[in-house]
């Protein structure tokens, strides 16, 4: 079974993260990865777009119960009727997760992800939690750029 990552960031995306996003699908898929995220605009467009490019296959996780609004570039749309409920199925189906970028639900999709155990949860750009005396919460990994973000899931060598 090929390798699942989640791709995570908000719907409304600056221009560096739509390009971190679409250069971070585009590098998952090189690698044989099957990309999934929310199926919906900004971060979530940006790594559909970039894993398509390569030829990759992407899962779209919508929070509605139809497909009507899935993105144009997704392989496979799954409408969940969940709202944002959806962000668990989403951190569920994935090996790993790299969120780019920041907003509430990235924030949510982080917090499952590292409750569910997909550590390291890799982050480019966006937030930054600490504990209570301001030390980086262990199982999150910083990266730099989208090649550092792809290893820093530690799914490849």
């Amino acid at each position: 079974m090929a390798v699942q990552v989640a791709v995570c960031g908000p719907g409304e995306c600056t221009e560096l993260q739509w390009d971190h996003a679409y250069e971070t699908g585009r590098i998952l898929a090189g690698r044989g990865a099957v990309v999934v995220c929310g199926g919906h605009g900004g971060v979530m467009a940006a790594a559909a777009a970039g894993a398509r490019t390569a030829g990759g296959v992407v899962v779209g996780i919508l929070p509605a119960a139809d497909r009507t609004a899935a993105g144009p570039d997704l392989t496979v749309a799954v409408p969940t009727g969940l709202g944002q409920a959806r962000n668990n199925v989403l951190v569920n189906s994935a090996d790993a997760v790299i969120a780019v970028g920041g907003s509430w639900g990235t924030l949510s999709e982080i917090a499952l992800a590292m409750r569910a155990g997909r550590v390291p949860v890799v982050q480019l750009g966006g937030w930054r939690v600490h504990d209570e005396d301001g030390r980086p919460v262990g199982g999150l990994v910083h990266a730099a750029d989208p090649a550092a973000a792809v290893r820093a899931t530690g799914l490849w060598p």
